[in-house]
């Protein structure tokens, strides 16, 4: 039979480990369970995919200048074209291809600033091409989240309904696509895909009253751009006020990203506290990640997937909430009381939580090791059921021509 050809879409090897953990765990899947099939990428940093999982990139935007803010006449001009020639493009790729598959991400949220001609249009391009020219979609264990714009809104919208197989990581990124318009009477809710990947040893092993505390640079959400630094600067504030204050017990720290934007806070906080018990790892996968917190006693966390490694090493975490997926992670490993609010971040009363954390750890890593265990069963279930979706047997005389 001819070897299925797989395209993976997304903003993948931009610097985000989250999303790159999403598609480490899709291709782990692919090798293990359809070794023969043929993969390849249309995303963000091609380069980046290519040197670290092995598999072909193509660059997801035609105008090399996509990130960048336009404010020349001639980076408008690039853009707009862009646009037009990335229609092309996108189709010309889906083309090629027997299946697509997003892996994870938050593709059908805006919890971060987002605008609707950025990614939301990309991801409405490859939905439509892969209806109209055949090539099954899948949206596999992605975020979901209510979205108030009305351009973003409707671009999300049409890219769920044309996508041939969806599944979500929380059951309220299932409801708010349910609140958009989508039927989600079929859509499955499993673990988001990282807890598929291997998992470090669990036992602390760094040095004694370890703190992990993953930071980000965080500005809000799409609704809040009116006070994006406020935001910022509360949030700040109080990250550094809290590491000051494990600083003068004697705590070491170590401080952990999941983007590369994330450099600038890592750099405020050293900076402003000053001392030589605060370090900052350089860490470029999920799995360094979730080494760095299996060394800790304890964490501290904002990005969902930095939460997600604490989760998954086995290491109790509290957790800083920006969105609702959050909240629905820590309940669903057994620590919803743990989570505070980055908006209204309170240095000490985040400091009161962490306590509390400490006081119950040795009960709290029980229950992660079993809600572990479950979410590995499930995540069984949701590669089955991609299969039985995306691979069934077929004749390869039916297969598109390329």
């Amino acid at each position: 039979m001819t070897a299925v050809r797989v395209g993976v879409f997304g903003l993948l090897g931009s610097g985000n480990l989250g999303n790159d953990g999403s598609l480490e765990a899709v291709l782990g899947y692919l090798r293990a369970e359809h070794p023969r099939a043929v993969v390849d990428a249309l995303c963000g940093g091609p380069e980046a995919v290519t040197a670290r999982f092995g598999i072909p990139a193509t660059r997801l935007h035609w105008y090399r200048g996509e990130y960048r803010t336009a404010s020349r006449a001639g980076a408008v001009a690039g853009k707009g074209l862009g646009k037009l020639v990335d229609v092309f493009r996108t189709a010309a790729w889906v083309r090629r291809h027997d299946v697509v598959i997003v892996p994870g991400m938050g593709v059908l949220e805006a919890t971060l600033p987002l605008r609707p001609w950025g990614f939301p249009y990309s991801l409405f391009l490859l939905c439509a091409a892969g209806r109209l020219l055949g090539t099954p979609v899948a949206l596999v264990g992605v975020g979901a989240a209510a979205i108030r714009d009305r351009p973003t809104r409707a671009l999300v919208r049409w890219s769920a309904r044309l996508a041939a197989y969806r599944s979500y990581r929380d059951a309220q990124s299932r409801d708010a696509m349910r609140e958009m318009g989508v039927d989600t009477a079929r859509d499955e809710v499993h673990p988001d895909l990282a807890f598929s990947l291997p998992t470090p040893s669990s036992s602390p092993s760094g040095p004694p009253g370890l703190v992990c505390v993953g930071v980000m640079a965080f500005h809000g959400g799409n609704d809040d751009r009116a006070r994006a630094e406020e935001i910022h600067r509360r949030y700040l504030d109080g990250t550094i006020r809290f590491v000051r204050a494990l600083v003068e017990e004697g705590r070491p720290v170590r401080l952990l990203t999941g983007d590369d934007v994330d450099a600038t806070v890592v750099a405020a906080i050293l900076d402003a506290v000053d001392s030589p018990l605060v370090t900052a790892a350089e860490t470029t996968s999920l799995a360094g990640l979730m080494t760095e917190m299996s060394a800790a006693g304890t964490a501290v966390a904002i990005r969902y997937h930095n939460l997600i490694c604490a989760l998954k090493a086995g290491t109790p975490v509290l957790a800083v909430t920006y969105a609702a997926k959050s909240d629905a992670l820590m309940a669903q490993m057994g620590l919803a009381e743990y989570c505070h609010p980055a908006r209204e971040l309170d240095a000490d009363r985040l400091l009161e939580q962490f306590r509390e954390l400490e006081k119950r750890s040795a009960e709290l890593r029980r229950t992660l090791a079993e809600r572990n265990e479950t979410a590995a069963r499930r995540l069984a279930h949701q590669f089955t059921a991609l299969t039985a979706a995306l691979f069934p047997t077929t004749d390869p005389t039916s297969r598109k021509a390329p």
